[in-house]
């Protein structure tokens, strides 16, 4: 091998190495300027906060509901009765406008926890409170355009066309749940 082959040699792996030096440093750059973009784009820790409530089940009585919020949404939460329990089990599913069973609603019989929103034109029905007209099926009623929801929060009179929504929830222990 001559000199001149020696220095080819030597130029092409100088080269290669710069080449790859470039490279690497060029690819650190990119993606350190790509961070705060990135970053920007996942949702803060107000808003991750927000995202589930958890809530404390044990000061509830049999018979009674509590609201809750929940992404800015009031969330009904009841204790039922054996009675509320046992009308809404007893309900034939296939006369309902949104065809639901009481058992594809809830996970604990005795616990029944909705979204508190109309699903008409986004009212809140009273049936929180005892003194609250409840409508026609004992569970909660909209006064602003007479829909009328039964013990499982089913529509069953009014212009409402859906069931209360049930938000995805899960029991931590037996008097804790938490929403969302």
């Amino acid at each position: 091998m001559t000199q001149k082959d020696n220095n080819d040699q030597d130029g092409k792996g100088r080269r290669n190495f710069l080449y790859l030096t470039a490279g690497m440093f060029g690819g650190v750059g990119v993606a350190s300027a790509a961070w705060p973009f990135i970053s920007s784009m996942t949702p803060g820790a107000d808003a991750r906060a927000l995202a589930t409530t958890e809530v404390n089940l044990a000061p509830v009585e049999v018979g009674q509901s509590i609201t809750v919020m929940w992404r800015g949404k009031p969330v009904f939460v009841r204790r039922r009765t054996q009675k509320e329990i046992q009308e809404a089990e007893e309900v034939d599913v296939s006369s309902l406008r949104d065809p639901q069973s009481d058992e594809d609603r809830i996970q604990r019989p005795e616990w029944l926890i909705l979204v508190g929103i109309c699903t008409h034109l986004g009212c809140v029905p009273g049936g929180q409170k005892p003194t609250d007209q409840r409508g026609d099926y004992d569970g909660w009623f909209c006064p602003c355009h007479g829909s009328h929801y039964d013990t499982s929060g089913r529509i069953r009179k009014g212009p409402a066309p859906k069931n209360l929504v049930v938000p995805p929830y899960e029991f931590v222990s037996d008097t804790l749940v938490k929403i969302g």
